[in-house]
């Protein structure tokens, strides 16, 4: 399809000025502390719009609209966990990573448990990033390249470079404000999407609901206790694990903590990012609902090939092209790329002091100068933003890049919450016994993510539970086994 030229002149614009805008934060004078945190003197709202725009990614803004219009509002549950674990986060987490003054989110792990859990945490969080981006990048080209006939790699490496220039140029700062644009942008593309969907109704809004609700589009699944499926428990306690693990373990929120110039401007920070994505999650499922709703009225205007339950998530991309007025498809287009630009210029950032912090100044050169401190940074960022562009080309081909993101991610971050909650519940918890539960942890994570596992004469073996609990059985693995062998081994010592 051949892009109108208002709205390549729209997207394009956009493009331009975000890069030119972070950018500009390379003429202000910088250390390496403004590199990784801003110099902990950034602004509440705009630390909490970075947070936000954190949580949404290119995945959100295409796949929440997809899931609610081949399915209902079960996947809305998993935000219905953000609250709880935001309570907890402003409770526990930041009052702790701002007493550390550690810039790097692992530091904690080794002072519980050695040198060893640190590493292995960071190793984890730095493949973890690079799956992360590779399949964000490589997602939010697949529509281009649907709709457009883009080339995929070109659009990988534009949309890669042009994070690279801004986040390492601007640092944190530029990330953090660039951020807060590209949540707004996001925020307005999403609302004026639903309004057009809305009003475009032949029977008036009204109507949207009423197909909604014939077709049960509302529900939030089953209330059922089956561990198999979906159902609404399922999802809430997934949810729960991986928020608490965004904000008890990720370098991306633990830097946003040091960030603020106060603990409470912290705390309003983080319950301001952290509960806007809940209203925003409903408007993106809201769309695909309403989406459905409108091709239901409207069956003419979706093309047979978009028809199929297989390519639920390109019917919103497919109305951003065809069913938006000219100007606004450059807007919700430059929406897509502001989710996806917003949660690799993070990546990028938190991968670097990583990388600064828990290898290079710890095993390399503890005594770095300030100088060289920016040079590993720069360094290391372009190491790290390249890996991704390599890797999101690799994902060119993959039958389900969701799958294989959702894999991976399992498998390398489902292991750091269950060290964490051992180090930070538990007492007097042995090293030798966190590191046999962080292997027994890990391995039932492997089985889990890569099940049904193939036998003997062709059978197979697959996980008796949904997939989505293999971060929770991961997780309290590590934490029950930790936690029992220490308890077994202080008491035998008592006596």
């Amino acid at each position: 399809m051949n892009l109108p030229i208002i709205d390549l002149v729209v997207f394009l614009s956009y493009m331009l000025a975000i890069v030119l805008f972070g950018a500009s934060f390379y003429f202000k004078k910088r250390s390496s502390e403004d590199f990784i945190t801003g110099g902990g003197k950034l602004p509440s709202w705009a630390i909490g719009m970075s947070i936000f725009a954190t949580f949404v990614s290119s995945i959100s803004f295409l796949a929440l609209p997809g899931n609610a219009y081949l399915s209902n509002w079960n996947g809305f549950v998993f935000s219905l966990s953000i609250p709880i674990a935001a309570i907890l986060a402003v409770k526990f987490f930041v009052p702790l990573y701002r007493g550390i003054k550690s810039p790097s989110a692992y530091y904690y792990l080794e002072t519980r448990f050695g040198a060893w859990a640190r590493t292995y945490a960071s190793i984890c969080y730095l493949l973890t990033q690079l799956a992360r981006m590779g399949a964000i990048m490589y997602l939010l080209a697949l529509p281009m390249n649907v709709l457009f006939g883009w080339s995929i790699p070109v659009i990988i490496v534009i949309t890669g470079i042009s994070v690279l220039i801004y986040a390492i140029m601007g640092g944190f700062e530029a990330v953090i404000w660039t951020d807060a644009i590209q949540g707004i942008i996001l925020i307005s593309g999403a609302v004026a999407c639903l309004g057009i969907i809305f009003f475009s109704m032949p029977e008036g809004p009204g109507q949207v609901f009423a197909i909604a609700s014939a077709h049960n589009k509302f529900s939030l699944g089953s209330f059922g206790f089956s561990f198999s499926e979906a159902t609404f428990w399922v999802i809430l306690i997934y949810g729960l694990f991986i928020n608490l693990q965004n904000f008890g373990v990720d370098q991306n929120y633990v830097q946003r903590y040091l960030s603020a110039k106060t603990d409470k401007e912290a705390v309003k920070s983080t319950l301001l990012g952290s509960l806007l994505y809940v209203p925003v999650s409903l408007l993106f499922f809201f769309i695909g609902t309403a989406l459905f709703a409108y091709y239901q009225a409207l069956p003419d205007l979706l093309p047979v090939e978009f028809r199929g339950s297989e390519q639920a998530d390109k019917v919103f991309p497919y109305f951003i092209v065809n069913g938006l007025p000219v100007g606004m498809t450059g807007l919700l287009i430059a929406s897509i790329f502001a989710a996806g630009m917003s949660t690799i210029s993070t990546s990028i950032n938190s991968s670097a002091t990583i990388i600064l912090t828990d290898h290079f100044k710890k095993y390399l050169s503890p005594d770095l100068q300030e100088k060289a401190e920016m040079k590993v940074l720069v360094i290391a960022s372009l190491v790290m933003g390249f890996l991704s562009i390599v890797i999101a080309i690799a994902f060119n081909g993959v039958t389900s890049a969701l799958d294989a993101w959702w894999a991976l991610s399992a498998i390398f971050s489902g292991g750091i919450l269950g060290l964490f909650l051992l180090g930070f519940i538990g007492k007097n918890i042995r090293q030798k016994y966190a590191a046999i539960g962080v292997v027994l942890g890990v391995s039932l994570i492997g089985w889990m993510s890569l099940s049904p596992v193939v036998l003997e004469e062709g059978a197979t073996f697959r996980s008796p539970f949904h997939a989505n609990l293999t971060i929770v059985f991961g997780t309290l693995v590590i934490f029950l086994v930790g936690f029992l062998l220490s308890a077994l081994a202080n008491r035998k010592n008592a006596r």
